[in-house]
Order: C-alpha cells, then sequence, then structure tokens
C-alpha cells in the first residue's frame, strides 16, 4: 500500500473515526484505525465494538486531486499515534507506505515516522443492514431532536434501557422519549416515508457522538433501523450504533390529561432567575428551587440555604390561570428542561404540589418536557 494525501483532509478524517476509539476496549485491534486506500479514496474505520464511524475521503473533490494512489491496500494503525502524528506533521503533503511485515512509513517535508500496523483483515466486519427500512432526516433537524432529547437519559446502569433515547415511528411520524424516571423530554418530527412500526432504544452516548459529528446544514441524513443496529449515513461518514436491549417503560401514561394550574411566561427571563436563585441551592444538596404563584400576574422563584442564606425573585407572567400553587422543583431539570425549549415562550401546566408537572413551548407543540417535583413544602 502507498499513497499522498492532503494532511489536512486526512485529519478531518481521522478527526471524526476518533470518537469511536476507547481506551477500554478488551478487544486490542480495536485501539487502532483501519485505513482502506482504493482508487477511489480513503476509508478510515474506528470501532469500539458499540459504535463504529466510517469517514470516507475521495480522490477528488471538486475538481482538486486530495489523494494520489501508487498501490491500494489497507492496514490498521495504533488510532492515537497515528491521530498525534499527523495532527503535528510539518506539511500539508503526507505520504504513507506499508512495506513489509505491515511496516508502515509515515512521510511529510523532512520528518519520516516508521509505525508497526496490524493485519487489516482481523478487523471486524461492518454490520449488513439492508436498504429497505430507511428513512431520511435534514441534519440540522436530527442535531436538534438529539440536543432536545438526550440530555434526559439516565446516568445509572441499574436500568441500562434509560440510559437510551426512545425512537418510535407511527404513521408519517418519528417520536423520540428520554427519561431518567426523575424527568422526561419528548419530540415529535414529521417525516416522509418513514417505515411504520420501529421500535428502539438508541444509547445516549451514540447519540452525544453522532451530534458532535453532524453539521448544521439541511443535507439528508440518511437512517437504517434493524433490531439490533442503526445506521446514520451522511455523504462522507457511516455512523453505525448498536441498540439497547429490553423493553422501554409506557411514558404516555405520564403526562396528564388535565391541568389545575397553566402559566405561561418568557422561558429566558424564567431559566436566569432560576440560575441566580441555584447560586444558593446548589450549595444544598439537592439544589432545589422554589416556586410559586402571587397575584394574577406574577410567580416568585426563591432558594433557601441555611448555611449560606436565601434569595428570592419575582418575574410577571403573560398568562396565569387556575388555582394558587407552591412548587419545588430541581434547579438542573428545570434549567435543562428550558434550554431544550431554547427560550421561547413556555407555558407550564401544574397538575397539583407533589405531581409530574409540564413544560411547552407556545410555538411548538413538538417539544414537551416533564418534571416530578421534590417535596418540601
Amino acid at each position: 500500500m502507498k499513497f499522498e494525501i492532503m494532511r489536512d483532509r486526512l485529519l478531518d478524517g481521522l478527526n471524526n473515526a476518533m470518537r469511536a476509539i476507547s481506551s477500554k476496549t478488551t478487544i486490542p485491534i480495536l485501539t487502532g484505525i483501519k485505513l482502506d486506500v482504493t482508487a477511489e479514496g480513503l476509508r478510515l474505520t474506528g470501532s469500539d465494538a458499540d459504535i463504529t464511524i466510517q469517514t470516507f475521503v475521495k480522490t477528488e473533490e471538486n475538481g482538486k486531486q486530495i489523494i494520489n494512489v501508487d498501490e491500494p491496500g489497507s492496514i490498521v494503525l495504533q488510532a492515537r499515534m497515528l491521530h498525534e502524528i499527523v495532527r503535528k506533521l510539518p506539511t500539508n503533503e503526507v505520504e504513507i507506505e506499508v512495506t513489509t511485515g505491515l511496516q508502515t512509513i509515515i512521510r511529510s517535508g523532512k520528518s519520516e515516522f516508521h509505525l508497526i500496523g496490524s493485519d487489516a483483515n482481523e478487523y471486524p466486519q461492518l454490520p449488513e443492514i439492508a436498504n429497505n427500512e430507511q428513512f431520511s432526516i435534514p441534519s440540522d433537524l436530527l442535531k436538534t431532536v438529539i440536543r432536545e432529547t438526550v440530555f434526559a437519559v439516565s446516568t445509572s446502569e441499574s436500568r441500562p434501557v434509560l440510559t437510551g433515547v426512545h425512537w418510535q415511528t407511527k404513521e408519517e411520524q418519528l417520536v423520540c422519549v428520554a427519561t431518567d424516571s426523575h424527568r422526561l423530554a419528548r419530540r415529535k418530527v414529521t417525516v416522509e416515508n418513514v417505515p411504520v412500526g420501529q421500535n428502539v432504544v438508541i444509547p445516549g452516548k451514540s447519540l452525544n457522538e453522532l451530534n458532535k459529528i453532524l453539521d448544521d446544514s439541511t443535507d439528508l441524513v440518511n437512517v437504517a433501523l434493524t433490531s439490533q443496529q442503526v445506521l446514520f449515513k451522511t455523504k462522507e461518514v457511516l455512523f453505525f450504533s448498536r441498540l439497547l436491549e429490553g423493553n422501554y417503560p409506557d411514558t404516555s401514561r405520564l403526562i396528564p390529561d388535565d391541568y389545575q394550574t397553566n402559566v405561561t411566561i418568557n422561558g429566558k427571563s424564567l431559566l436566569q432567575a432560576i440560575d441566580r436563585a441555584s447560586l444558593l441551592a446548589r450549595e444544598d444538596r439537592n439544589n432545589v428551587v422554589r416556586f410559586e404563584t402571587v397575584g394574577q400576574n406574577t410567580v416568585e422563584i426563591s432558594s433557601n440555604s441555611p448555611e449560606i442564606g436565601k434569595v428570592k425573585e419575582e418575574i410577571t407572567v403573560e398568562n396565569l390561570e387556575g388555582d394558587e400553587l407552591k412548587i419545588s422543583f430541581s434547579a438542573k431539570y428545570m434549567m435543562d428542561a428550558l434550554k431544550a425549549i431554547d427560550g421561547q415562550d413556555v407555558m407550564i401546566q401544574f397538575t397539583g404540589t407533589m405531581k409530574p408537572f409540564i413544560l411547552r413551548s407556545i410555538h411548538d407543540d413538538a417539544i414537551l418536557q416533564l418534571i416530578l417535583p421534590v417535596r418540601t413544602y
């Protein structure tokens, strides 16, 4: 194997493939990145057995020669060492050559590195995924869906299925739900030609890594779901993730049908007030903030830390209907939910002091956040 490549394009591909590399893997070859060079271009594959990322660098882009292939071939090179070397090479022209015994030479300017490679045939094969169960979603919309749900997954391994986001396809609709049993985030998306009846749980860790690779463009991402794997496919990247096993709980019954108190309020003002109140709440073990209706058009945000002091702030609301209310909740959970709604005006719907309450954007019914209150009153 022997080829020349532009260093910046090689580094772009490595940066994406490296996201799948884990230092904790028990399979030695997975500490490496697989390089496949053909006349069409260079494929870089990284994997930790749960996530596999393959990036493709074309030989030619927009009439510009990116790769010159003298001899096609494959090799697996130690990922972190290769990444560090490429990052620090002195020029933008890089030559990589594999000689006898998997010896690999990397040349750039007057620098020359010799690495010992591994046999590419020992690297695990990519999963086979059929094309008939695919649907497409714009990249920027997929990023938004991930941002609005993934923060609510559980970080506890006691119920592994809750560490993922539940994706369910219905008629022309994708419904994504995450919960850690203390809060819930749901996002509905209209998707054309979506295969109905698919029901999977994608690890939150996988979605976070995917989110770093996706760009804020309207380019379509193809999504293919099977019983064990999901594939996200862009122009240059294949992103495979295993799915979580187990039955995801029926969260629809957690969402109340009727409400005793409805508050419409500016989300950004509420977020900033809770952020200020949490300065004292943070010092307390539970990070709890209190929310109380005052008269017809005001709510009071407060927190109290016996060792430090207390804070109180009033906010004028746009609309307040129903019963008077005092309720306490985790400042972090509330701030996460408001950030997901992204500073829009929100309607908060309460069913009582100790029952879950709902946050919705008044502009977009597709976003819903649910939080369980904390008993303090």
